[in-house]
């Protein structure tokens, strides 16, 4: 046993512990004194949005089918394979009509090869033409919408962490539904048009050899489609209306090249704009798509609305591309915010929203301290008065158990929610029920006729057993509940298993620190338990 007299490893440990929670604690009682972040609170606590989105993950089971139908075309007139026509017939089919006679053999091959997970379902003939059913694997549909899901679920945390929102919750419930919780938030608007935005950006040529205005009395030529400007333009004092744009329906170039979008600003005239990088290939493409049309019009689509359409003036290469469209500041912000973060995998839909109003926040957090202090006083007076002096020691113990709990929630980036309060407040009375087990198997080794001394060491020894054997317990309970729960349960499991962590040490350790510094080291005659 290291010397009594001066500085112990318990001393060093107790000093460090407590400078590390003022550190970490002090940002939360007086925003920057220190270098660090004050405490997160939950939703309940400061208010913000409750958002549940569906995702349309039968959208991405339609979108990969119009690829396939597109590549089948493709690669049907590479082998010489006479196609007549290819059409969707079901959310997860294709009928296929060839001239007569088919070679099978050939188009099985060509499945086997580029389409290892779609299959033939039947075929038939109708007036010299062999049509044949093409459909998606049920695994594969599975599949796609899983990882749909998976994948708007990380598009969704992307555009969130970079909207720049503290503490979000962002996971799955169910097959196809997310749960997102923005506390703090105010601009509730803004953030559900930035979270459900699709951002596919798209470039599409326009098509200037037919009339705009032919075409929205209904005579819309094939292979086009109508878009609209995405802001609207001015028309005269009181009107104003959305560009008609005849735009060819194949897409050039899509954002699954884009490396980068960032928001610059045009000097000539002063206005935000947001510049574009692609990869590689991207870049490729971009070269020879511009190179291929000089002269035409290239729309820049996002989500079906045209954002600008510039006439190509000559080869673009480098693989930079801007997109303007009168934009503020924050609109160019937040397109270069989702246009990052990549395009949606399928659209989302919200199910349900709350908005929790930053009063009653207040309102939840006074009522969460008022309990959690009046609790406090409570044992803290009951302590002093029933256990005198050791009392005393319970209640330095417990005020450095809370104080620990608070660092470690803004140590850890962890955030205090109402459940969190709760799981503070049970987490006091299992610390100060750490002491009582302490204390009275000391006042048992008293009536035996043991020294001050040797009643303390014999209380903190065999009380210690019995202390790790709950409070072991009681923590893998709070981890799997950690590991397992969602939203209240997890903000409960948190400072549950930080008051566990922090009891067993002032209980064990610093209360011990004292009471050695009391009854061995100054050797006090009379136990005060």
């Amino acid at each position: 046993m290291i010397a009594l007299k001066g500085l112990t490893w318990k001393h060093a440990v107790v000093l460090a512990v407590t400078i590390a929670c003022l550190i970490y604690v002090g940002p939360t009682l007086k925003p920057g004194i220190w270098p660090h972040k004050k405490i997160n609170l939950g939703l309940d606590l400061q208010g913000g949005m409750h958002l549940i989105l569906e995702v349309k993950t039968e959208k991405a089971v339609e979108s990969t089918l119009e690829r396939i139908r597109n590549e089948v075309r493709t690669y049907f007139r590479e082998d010489g394979i006479r196609l007549n026509s290819i059409e969707m017939s079901g959310k997860t089919s294709l009928t296929v009509a060839v001239g007569a006679p088919a070679d099978m053999d050939k188009i099985n091959a060509l499945l086997d090869k580029y389409f290892p997970d779609v299959e033939i379902e039947s075929t038939s003939m109708e007036s010299d033409v062999q049509k044949i059913t093409l459909t998606m694997k049920t695994e594969w549909v599975d599949q796609i919408k899983s990882q749909a899901t998976d994948q708007a679920l990380e598009t969704i945390r992307n555009r969130i962490d970079q909207f720049g929102v503290s503490e979000p919750d962002i996971r799955l419930e169910g097959e196809k539904r997310i749960l997102v919780q923005l506390p703090g938030i105010k601009d509730t608007e803004r953030a559900k048009e930035l979270i459900g935005k699709t951002a596919l950006l798209e470039f599409k040529l326009l098509d200037d050899a037919h009339d705009v205005g032919a075409a929205l009395k209904g005579n819309v030529p094939p292979g086009t489609e109508i878009l609209y400007q995405a802001k609207e333009t001015s028309k005269g004092e009181a009107a104003s209306e959305k560009q008609p744009y005849l735009v060819k329906k194949q897409s050039l170039l899509t954002g699954a090249s884009l490396t980068d979008a960032r928001v610059q600003i045009d000097t000539q005239f002063n206005e935000p704009y947001v510049s574009i990088d692609f990869d590689k290939r991207g870049a490729r493409d971009f070269e020879r798509i511009t190179g291929e049309n000089v002269k035409k019009r290239l729309a820049i689509v996002l989500d079906n609305k045209v954002y600008s359409a510039p006439v190509i003036q000559e080869k673009i290469a480098g693989g930079k591309a801007r997109i303007t469209g009168s934009f503020t500041t924050q609109e160019a912000n937040d397109l270069a915010i989702v246009l990052r973060a990549g395009a949606l995998p399928a659209p989302v839909k919200i199910i349900e929203e709350r908005t929790v109003g930053p009063s009653l926040g207040k309102d939840s957090i006074h009522k969460g301290l008022l309990s959690l202090a009046v609790s406090s006083i409570i044992i803290l007076c009951f302590m002093a008065f029933y256990y005198k002096l050791s009392g005393v020691i319970a209640d330095i113990a417990l005020v450095l158990n809370i104080l620990m709990i608070a660092a470690g929630l803004a140590a850890f980036g962890a955030t205090l929610t109402m459940p969190g309060i709760a799981g503070i407040i049970l987490t006091i009375g299992m610390a100060v029920d750490n002491n009582i087990l302490i204390y009275e198997r000391i006042r048992e080794e008293r009536r035996l006729g043991k020294t001050p001394s040797a009643c303390v060491e014999a209380g903190f020894d065999r009380a210690s057993v019995t202390i790790m054997d709950a409070n072991v317990t009681t923590l893998i309970a709070a981890l799997v509940l950690f590991q397992f729960g969602t939203g209240p349960i997890k903000g409960f499991a948190v400072t549950l298993s930080l008051g566990v962590t922090a009891s067993m040490f002032t209980a064990l350790i610093m209360s011990r620190l004292i009471f050695d510094h009391l009854y061995i080291t100054r050797r006090m005659k009379t136990l005060s338990v």
